[in-house]
């Protein structure tokens, strides 16, 4: 869908707990946004609505009229549900709007802001501001987090139980923290991460030389019928149709 996407980092205060800021404005041709599961929650402003996209399992396709104007916080995989208040799992595959989350008040109050922000910089601004203003009264993010996404993304596969012993945890504790944490639990968070990985390096100007069987092996899955099948489920789209 035609748009002006821009993606840009978050303040160096946030960057912890953030992984991007986002807007876009859909020019033309009502229909639908294709969105892909990449193990994050954003809160988003869409087209004056408040909303929390929460972590998804599979693609999903979102109405989008033209004109609508969007400005977004995305947050790093694991860090949004000591900032939103509420376990992951709450509200995977779901979009809920802001106010189930920070109460009525807060959300109202920061809708308007955005709304009488003068542009896309402006209405980020504001979104960050709300985000820094909730650090003193969070839970700490979990510390399994970062540190089980950081050996996932690594393109090696392991076992549950290895990733559960190298982090200290029994396979139990580390399904229910990563239920908590990201929505749903370590063999599903591995599986979008290695989703995002193949695209990452499909769409990259240093992309290995060589076929999706290539790729398919440098993102760490078993052979491309592997890559195909994941592709199918998580994005029901081909790995070539995902890279065009």
């Amino acid at each position: 869908m035609p748009s002006s996407y821009q993606e840009l980092p978050p303040d160096a205060d946030l960057a912890v707990h953030l992984q991007c800021t986002w807007t876009s404005v859909i020019e033309r041709m009502p229909g639908r946004a294709y969105v892909l599961p990449d193990a994050c929650i954003d809160i988003i402003w869409l087209g004056g609505r408040l909303v929390v996209a929460g972590p998804d399992t599979g693609h999903r396709l979102v109405p989008m009229p033209p004109g609508t104007s969007i400005a977004a916080v995305r947050f790093r995989p694991g860090a949004a549900p000591a900032l939103l208040g509420a376990p992951a799992a709450e509200i995977r595959d779901q979009t809920v709007r802001l106010a189930e989350l920070w109460g009525r008040p807060a959300a109202d109050e920061l809708a308007d802001r955005i709304a009488g922000a003068p542009g896309p910089a402006a209405r980020v601004a504001a979104l960050q501001h709300a985000v820094r203003g909730r650090l003193p009264g969070a839970e700490p993010v979990d510390p399994m987090a970062g540190g089980l996404v950081a050996r996932l993304r690594g393109a090696e596969p392991a076992p549950v139980s290895a990733l559960a012993a190298a982090i200290g945890l029994s396979e139990r504790q580390l399904h229910r923290r990563c239920v908590a944490a990201f929505g749903y639990g370590p063999k599903t968070l591995d599986r979008v991460l290695r989703l995002q990985r193949f695209l990452a390096l499909g769409r990259s100007p240093r992309r290995p030389p060589g076929g999706l069987a290539t790729l398919a092996a440098a993102a760490g899955y078993a052979d491309q019928s592997h890559l195909t099948h994941e592709c199918r489920a998580l994005a029901g789209a081909t790995p070539a149709a995902l890279l065009a």
